[in-house]
């Protein structure tokens, strides 16, 4: 049974720093690519970060309005996958989820989401 579970979020003050983790079960981890997604009220889900699967090369990526704040990672031995968020702002405020992608994109699994709300 393929299972994505996000945890780390909550609210956090502008300026802060939170570190959302993926706890990956039930596919071979190392093989997946792996993204962060996140979904603000009112509007469309966007991808946040993405790390290529091992040994697929190629890079992170990451959107435009969170380079240089936040830092996607995966340590293979955990299953797991980690997104460091630094310098938050209102604006980051979102569900964040999970998304593992396989080759050619043939499977595709999501998590249930974690709630991070930057405010004052």
């Amino acid at each position: 049974q393929v299972q994505l579970v996000e945890s780390g979020g909550g609210l956090v003050q502008p300026g802060g720093s939170l570190r959302l983790s993926c706890a990956a079960s039930g596919f071979t981890f190392s093989s997946y690519a792996m993204r962060w997604y996140r979904q603000a009220p009112g509007k469309e889900r966007e991808l946040v970060a993405a790390i290529p699967s091992t040994g697929a090369g190629g890079r992170t990526n990451y959107a435009d309005s969170v380079k240089g704040r936040f830092t996607i990672s995966r340590d293979n031995a955990k299953n797991t996958v980690y997104l460091q968020m630094n310098s938050l702002k209102p604006e980051d405020t979102a569900v964040y989820y999970c998304n593992a992608r396989s080759a050619m994109g043939r499977y595709d699994y999501w998590g249930q989401g974690t709630q991070v709300t930057v405010s004052s």
